[in-house]
Order: structure tokens, then sequence, then C-alpha cells
């Protein structure tokens, strides 16, 4: 909406107000004084106060936009909301003035009162009758009648006015009782001028309805909190009403792809929770294929935008994630798999190059993280995106860095939020959404502009139904013609439109005080390196990735706000769930150990409770007193789901007495996992005489071998010298080598000396070498 249009339009429009309430002052002044009567009328007629006694509601008015040769329908309600009995009464339709501004038209069917010089004369030969209507009672009413019988002049839009005249007890003449008003968009003949090119963004976006929680079978069937969803897919419901309503309308289609990837996971066996704890099947699945497949049909032909999986809160990571180590990177990941997501569910290639922000609140810093994921159109509003132009411009504005603000329409945008449910408002809407749409064309009729309407993000079936009737009332390109998001992105710019991104300070107060926090997103970042540190143990990665990496992304959905307390038990319930799975692989907890020598063997188990095998882990354990207990510090451990490993670590034990030993899983990057277990080995076999026997041991070994090395060598000696015999005792009769007595031939073995090689230990046990 043009900024100085704005002031301009409201301007004049108070100006009218006072000028229509001094009027009004004036004249019924005059008409109590007796001095004043309006021509052809009854003094009783003039007054005001009264008109407020019968509610009038439009209910319908058909066609949306007539034609000169359209027959008009005007139906509604009455409803006596006074003391006294209506009598004589009937209904009857007026025409005021051309509205010559947007505001005027805002403004009207916000009035309740009667007053005859802006409401018009009534149309004398086009009345109904309504019988008697006593206090609280109603009445239906229909009047049909040809356009022309109108009398509108040139075209633009009209206030038209449906009043209940009639008698009551305390007032015996005839006087307008209540009065009902909506807009007439009027076009007789062919549009002079360019018509606007008008584009409406159909939203499919819903609440998050899906964690990470799963069942422990192989089919991983998800588990939802509730079966909310599966009454807005049935017919009737919400999302099911925006498809078929869409269909066949000249809208751009605006998809999050978590809300097909739900649905696509309830066309399949899935569980509910249950209030006791436990759960039961859910019995969607017959109404998910069946609105998935109205949505392939429904969507062949059009442009289909995907947002980033989850929607995500872009301006909640402006003002507080980005500064959250990891954040951003959420968003270019979301923005990754709503490609694939939409491609897959519906085989359709979506534009993924286009940023929402909440109620399309732009400020630098939103527009920064809104196109650091490859988005660099970003679909802003005119509220926020504030023009200085008499007119409402071309919504494309060229930003820089080769990005585009595609700026809403903001008074279209917002014309169907509210409860749509009474008949009378849901009527006001659509001839409001029509009425402005003519007052755009007509503020430059030779201007051809590209207008953009982005209503509410999640549209009830009512408020549906009010924007496809008021799409369908222009379908016949009066003075609209239909055209998609893309080509209005690249529409060229007005060069008087405003091209300046608002300052930080220019964000809605209302909406920053709806915004995830920086706890909010570090909360979020602790889940995913939960996650980090989990898959790189898995064998089947995807089975914990996919469906923890898209929760993550839900839990920064735009759906979040207003909403704190279930955002955190979202974020809770994600990482409650995702630390019990990283438990399931653990050590098992070991009782203090006695080592019976000094080398020994301590075995450890560790224990996969998950469906997958798991391998990149390293079992280490550490001695408290290395100089007293050795231990092989490090085991690899791969297990396959559901069984328990048992891994053995060799000891060497130097020193008695106790060693507190701390077993501990690793990562391959060197990262601990899960929680220590410790325990205490007690060394109690190495006592002071066993070390002294092998000792001993050691030491007759020596012996030993230097008394055979002497020996060998004085041998050698004698052979060398050419020595005789009895040299030193070895020579003949003395076992040398050269002995040669009677008896003993060459070759029979020596005669026992009586000397031995193993020799008794001081306790008379032999210690064995």
């Amino acid at each position: 909406m043009a900024e100085a249009a704005e002031i301009q339009e409201t301007t004049s429009a108070s100006a009218c107000r006072w000028s229509r309430l001094l009027t009004t002052l004036l004249t019924g002044a005059a008409l109590l004084l007796g001095l004043v009567q309006l021509p052809g009328a009854q003094p009783a007629r003039a007054e005001s106060p009264g008109s407020r006694a019968v509610d009038v509601s439009i209910n319908t008015l058909t066609p949306v936009a007539p034609k000169q040769d359209d027959t008009l329908t005007v139906s509604g309600t009455v409803t006596n909301n006074g003391g006294s009995t209506v009598s004589d009464a009937h209904v009857g339709l007026r025409v005021g003035g051309q509205l010559n501004s947007r505001v005027d038209a805002d403004e009207t069917g916000s009035r309740a009162a009667f007053s005859p010089g802006t409401d018009g004369s009534e149309i004398g030969k086009h009345t109904q009758k309504i019988d008697k209507l006593p206090p609280g009672g109603s009445r239906e009413f229909s009047i049909s009648l040809p356009a022309k019988d109108l009398d509108l002049g040139k075209d633009g839009v009209y206030q038209l006015g449906v009043s209940l005249s009639g008698h009551t007890a305390d007032q015996g003449s005839e006087r307008v009782l209540g009065i009902g008003r909506t807009l007439l968009p009027w076009q007789p003949s062919s549009i002079e001028g360019k018509k606007t090119q008008l584009t409406f963004l159909w939203p499919l976006i819903s609440a998050t309805h899906l964690t990470a929680r799963t069942e422990s079978d192989q089919q991983q069937t998800p588990i939802f909190p509730n079966d909310h969803l599966a009454a807005e897919l049935a017919p009737g419901g919400r999302l099911q009403q925006l498809v078929a309503l869409g269909k066949g309308l000249h809208i751009t289609w605006v998809i999050d792809p978590d809300l097909l990837a739900t649905v696509e996971a309830m066309t399949k066996a899935y569980r509910v929770d249950a209030p006791d704890g436990k759960t039961t099947a859910g019995r969607g699945q017959a109404v998910a294929k069946q609105w998935l497949s109205q949505l392939q049909n429904a969507v062949a032909g059009d442009q289909v935008v995907a947002l980033p999986f989850g929607d995500p809160d872009i301006a909640s990571l402006a003002h507080h994630g980005k500064d959250v180590s990891g954040s951003l990177s959420h968003l270019q990941s979301a923005t990754e798999l709503a490609s694939t997501t939409v491609d897959t569910i519906l085989g359709v290639k979506p534009r993924t190059d286009f940023a929402w922000p909440v109620d399309g609140a732009v400020d630098s810093s939103v527009i920064d993280v809104a196109t650091s994921a490859g988005a660099h159109n970003v679909i802003a509003r005119s509220d926020s995106f504030r023009d200085h132009t008499s007119y409402t411009p071309t919504a494309a504005r060229q930003i820089g860095s080769g990005n585009t603000a595609v700026v809403a329409d903001a008074r279209m945008s917002t014309g169907f939020e509210g409860d749509l449910v009474r008949a009378g408002e849901y009527s006001l809407a659509v001839q409001r959404f029509a009425a402005q749409s003519l007052l755009v064309n007509r503020q430059a009729p030779d201007n051809e502009r590209s207008i953009v309407v982005a209503p509410q993000r999640m549209p009830t079936a009512s408020q549906a139904q009010a924007m496809a009737a008021a799409i369908a009332g222009l379908s016949d390109g009066r003075w609209t013609q239909p055209r998609n998001l893309g080509d209005a992105a690249a529409a060229k710019p007005d060069p008087d439109a405003n091209q300046q991104v608002p300052g930080s300070g220019s964000y809605p107060e209302r909406l920053r005080e709806q915004e995830l926090s920086t706890k909010a997103f570090q909360e979020i970042q602790k889940t995913q390196a939960t996650l980090d540190g989990f898959k790189v143990i898995l064998t089947s990665q995807d089975r914990v990735v996919t469906p923890f990496g898209s929760a993550i992304m839900r839990e920064m959905s735009t759906s979040w706000r207003g909403n704190p307390e279930g955002a955190a038990e979202f974020r809770d319930a994600v990482q409650s769930y995702l630390y019990g799975l990283t438990r399931r692989v653990e050590l098992i907890k070991k009782s203090d150990v006695t080592l019976s020598g000094r080398s020994a063997t301590i075995p450890m188990t560790v224990h996969n409770g998950l469906l997958q095998g798991i391998e990149g882990l390293h079992l280490v354990l550490e001695s408290s007193q290395t100089n007293r207990l050795q231990i092989d510090r490090s085991q690899p451990v791969k297990i396959n789901g559901g069984q328990n490993q048992s891994v053995k670590f060799e000891t060497r034990a130097n020193a008695n007495g106790p060693v507190r030993v701390t077993a501990r899983l690793y990562t391959d990057e060197g990262q601990p996992y899960g929680d220590p277990v410790t325990f205490t080995v007690h060394v109690t076999s190495i006592t002071p005489m066993v070390l002294l026997v092998i000792a001993g041991g050691v030491l007759l070994l020596v012996l030993a071998g230097l008394r055979i090395y002497i020996k060998r060598k004085r041998s050698a000696a004698r052979a060398a010298d050419g020595g005789g015999p009895g040299a030193d005792g070895d020579g003949p009769g003395n076992g040398g080598p050269d002995d040669d007595r009677p008896g003993r031939r060459p070759g029979d073995p020596a005669p026992d000396t009586g000397s031995h090689d193993t020799e008794p230990s001081g306790s008379g046990e032999k210690v064995e070498r």
C-alpha cells in the first residue's frame, strides 16, 4: 500500500466524515425544531435514533461484480434486536455515492446507524415485505433486480445498502430501523486502460504434527502425538477444503514440504499416542491417500512454490538464531530438502527461490537471512515495505545483490482474516476484495501494474471459501488478469516505488514478541550436537539422521509463534528421545576384580540395544596407577543390533594393592561416548616369597650358565697349549674329554660325577625355568 496514498486517502476520508457528521447534526437539529423537512419524506424518516433496532445482514451478493445485463441478487437476514415488535415492514435497496479511496472501502460496513445523506434513497419498486418481527425474531430476505435498475454511473465502486423500514409500538410512523452495507464494484462495459496483473498465493501449511518418535520395528512406524491432521484432511476439513477450492483457480500454490511428508507417512501404518501412555493404530490412511491424490490433480498446470522444509521462522533466525553457531545451516538443509520432497510426492518441480517471512514483515537482517540459503525473492508486505506514491505500485522491487522483494498488498492480503463463519462477514470480505482490486486499477489505469496477495499462512475453511469466491468473482478478467508468482517477481519494477529495505527498528514489536528465543536455538543446536555424535557409530545412519534431522527443522517452524510452551515441549521431547537412543549403546557395569597372577585378562561387556549394528567405537581402559597395573588400553567395538560384545584386556601387575580402572567408549574421532564405568582391580597374588623364588631361580640359571662357559673356555685353552692329561683334574681318571679308562669305549657316556643342572632351592622345591 502506498504510504502517501494512505495519508491522502485518510485525510480526505476524515474530511468527508467530519462534513457528513456536521451535516447530520445540523439536519437533526433542524428537524427537531420543525424547521426543515426533507422533500417527499416524513420527519421520522430522517431520524438516526432507533435505526439500529434491527440488524440487517447481507449474506450473499451475486454476481460479485455485475455487468450491465446481469441480474443482481441480494439475500440475507433481518433480526429484531429491540424491545418492540416491528410491523408493516419491508426490505429495500439503497445505492450510495461512488467511493473515491481505498480507505472509504475499508470503512464501508462498519457504520451501523442510518444516514440519509450517505446511504441514498430507496429503490422503490424492488422491495420485499416482512411479516411481523417480534423482539429477537429473524426473517430471511432475497431481492433480485436487473443491474441496470440500480442506475449507476461510471465505472467504480459504490456503496450498496439494504435497509428495513417499518413501525414499532412506540413510533407510529414508518422509519428506517436498521441497515446493512456492502460494496458493489461496477464496470458495465469493457475496461478503459490496462488490466492489473493479479497474483494470489494459496498456502498449504499446517502446524507441526510429527516428531522423530517411531516404533522399535524395522519399518520405523511413526508415532503421532494426536490424530488431528486426519480431521483436517477429511471431507470438510481445512486442508481438504483448501485443495478442493484451489483446483481450477488462477493461483500460485505455496506449500510446506513438511506437510506433504507428514501426510505421506500417514498413508502407511502409523501409531497415535493414547492417554494411558500406550499407542493406538492411526485411522487416517484413507483420507491421507485421497488428499494427496486430489492435490496432485489440483496443482497440475499451476506454479508450485516450496517453502523450506518445516517452514522455518526466518525472522526468529535473523533476530535470535544467527548468532548461535550452526543455526543458519538448518535453513540451507531445509531448502535443499524442500525440492526433493515436493518432487517425490507430487511429481512437480517446485520453485524454491522464495522466502516468506511471517506477515511479510522484513528488516535488513531478515532479508540477509532469507537470501542466505538461495532464496533470491523475499515475499514482503506493503505495511512493512512502505511506498511514497499516490498509487499502489508494482510488487517487485530490486533490493540489491540480485535479490527481489515481492511486496504484497496489505489491504487485500489481510482482507480475509477474522472469523468469517457468519455469512454477513464472509460476503463483505468477498466484496471488499473485489472493490479494492478495482480501486487499485482505477488509481492509475494507464499503467500496467502487478499486484500480489499473500493471505494468512493457515486460513480456516471459511476463510478459504471466501478467498475462492473472491478470486472466482474476478475470473472473467474484468479489470484483472491472473499471473503466477514467478512472473510477478520478474516484473519490471516501478521506478517510483520504494526499494529501500526497512531498518531493524521498523520490525513490528507485536511480531518480535512471538519469536523463538536465543535459548530455543541453543537447545536446537544441543540436539544437533547429540545427533552428530550418535550417527558416527551407526551402520544405517539414515534410520536416525532422517527423522531427527526433520524434527530439528520442525523445531524452527513459524507455527510455534504464539505457543512458546508447545515449542519448548516439542524440543524437549525430541532431545529426550534422541538421548534415550544413544543410551541403548552402553557399557555394562562391572564389579571389582581380583588378579590371580602377574598377568591376567579383564573382560568388559558392551551392550547394543539398537535394531542396527554399531561400529567406529573403541573401548579404552585406563589405570589410575600404571606403575602398579599396566593395561592394553584400546580395543575396537563392533556389534550387531540387539547383541552384546565381550572385549578382553590383557593386564600386567607389577605390585600389590588396589588400582582404580576406568572404562569408557570413544568414537574414531576421539570423542567420548556414553558414561564411563569405574571399578577396582585388587592385585594380591604377587607375594614376597614368590618374588624371592623367582629371583633365586633367575640367579641359579645365571650361575649355571657361567659355570658351563668357564669350563668350555678352559678346555679350549688346554687344546690350544697342548697340555697333558691330568691338568686341572681333567686328565684320564678325572672324567676329562681324553679319559681312556679300561672298560670305557670311545663314544660311551661319561660316568656320573654327581653334578646336576637343577639345584635345590632353599625351600626344598625346584624352580622351573
